[in-house]
């Protein structure tokens, strides 16, 4: 499933930080939180993967 916006993948990517123990799971907010509690490792790289390029900034 690829993200839908930047701001999507850059959430995944943070929540996957989080996941993978290269970032604190406190320093969590919002979108990356939810994200994270949620989804798994495979669900999260999935996400952060997708090329930014062509993506809008947020999803209308």
């Amino acid at each position: 499933m690829p993200a839908q916006s930047k701001a999507q993948q850059k959430a995944a990517g943070a929540a996957l930080a989080a996941k993978r123990g290269d970032a604190k799971v406190g320093d969590l907010k919002g979108a990356s939180q939810q994200m994270y509690q949620s989804m798994t490792e495979k669900q999260l790289d999935d996400l952060a993967s997708t090329k930014r390029k062509a993506l809008p900034d947020k999803k209308d």
